[in-house]
C-alpha cells in the first residue's frame, strides 16, 4: 500500500514506490532528495504529507509520484509547467528534471513559502536554474494560473479546487493535461485533458484528501 512506501534514505523511498509499482519508469529517480525540502528533516523520508507551515503542506511522496506518471507523456525537453501550490519548491524541483531545457512555473499565495521554496531551491544545486528562468517562482492566486507564462504542456495542482478552475483549462496547451484534486468532502483526484482540437475530457483516477485550494487569508487561519 502507498503509506508503506517510508524508507530510511531517499533512495529507500523511491525503491519502494518502484516495489509498489506507483513509479513505473526510471525517469523519475532519487535525484531530488526531499529533505531539502521540508522542515522536519527526521521525517524526510516518511511516506506520509508534513506540514510546512503556514497552513500549508507538502503532498505524501506517493501522491507526488502519481502525479508525475499521469503528467509523464507531457513532460520532456522543452516543456512548460505549471505548479500550483508550490510550497517548499520540491515538485518544482523534479519536474525541473524532467524538461531539461524547458520552464517550471511555481505558484503559492503564500509569500514566505515563496522565498523559502527559493532558498530550497538554491541550497539545492538550482540557483542557476532559478536565474536563467528555467524554475520560476512567483506570490499568486494559483486558482487563477498564471497567465504571463501560459500555455502549459502540463498543470498540476497541490491542493483540493470545490470544482475545476476555468482558468486552468484555458492554459493548458492543446494537446496538454492537467492533475488536480477536486471537491470537498469527497475529493477525487481528476485528469483533465485538452486534445490537439481544443477537446477538453476529464477523468476520475482516485479518491484522496488534500488540504483546500483556498485565498491565502482563509489558508492562514486553518480554512
Amino acid at each position: 500500500m502507498a503509506w508503506r512506501c517510508s524508507g530510511r534514505t531517499n533512495a529507500d523511498l523511491i525503491a519502494n514506490m518502484h516495489t509498489a509499482q506507483i513509479i513505473t519508469t526510471n525517469r523519475v529517480d532519487e535525484v531530488i532528495d526531499r529533505a531539502n525540502y521540508v522542515i522536519h528533516k527526521s521525517e524526510a523520508y516518511d511516506d506520509s504529507p508534513q506540514s510546512i507551515g503556514h497552513g500549508a503542506t507538502i503532498s505524501a511522496p506517493h501522491m507526488h509520484a502519481h502525479a508525475i506518471e499521469h503528467l509523464l507523456d507531457y513532460l520532456g525537453p522543452g516543456k512548460r509547467v505549471l505548479d500550483v501550490g508550490s510550497g517548499s519548491g520540491y515538485l518544482c524541483a523534479v519536474l525541473h528534471h524532467l524538461v531539461p531545457g524547458g520552464v517550471v512555473v511555481g505558484i503559492d499565495h503564500i509569500p514566505e513559502l515563496v522565498d523559502w521554496s527559493k532558498g530550497n531551491l538554491r541550497q539545492d544545486g538550482l540557483g542557476s536554474a532559478l536565474d536563467n528562468g528555467e524554475i520560476v517562482t512567483v506570490t499568486g492566486d494559483g486558482r487563477q494560473g498564471y497567465s504571463d507564462l501560459a500555455q502549459y504542456d502540463a498543470i498540476h495542482v497541490g491542493a483540493a479546487a470545490p470544482t475545476i478552475p476555468q482558468q486552468l483549462v484555458d492554459q493548458l496547451k492543446s494537446p496538454g493535461r492537467m492533475f488536480i484534486p477536486v471537491g470537498t468532502f469527497a475529493q477525487q483526484i481528476t485528469q483533465v485533458d485538452k486534445d490537439e482540437n481544443g477537446k477538453v475530457t476529464r477523468k476520475n483516477l482516485m479518491g484522496v484528501m488534500y488540504v483546500p485550494l483556498t485565498d491565502a487569508e482563509r489558508q492562514r487561519r486553518g480554512y
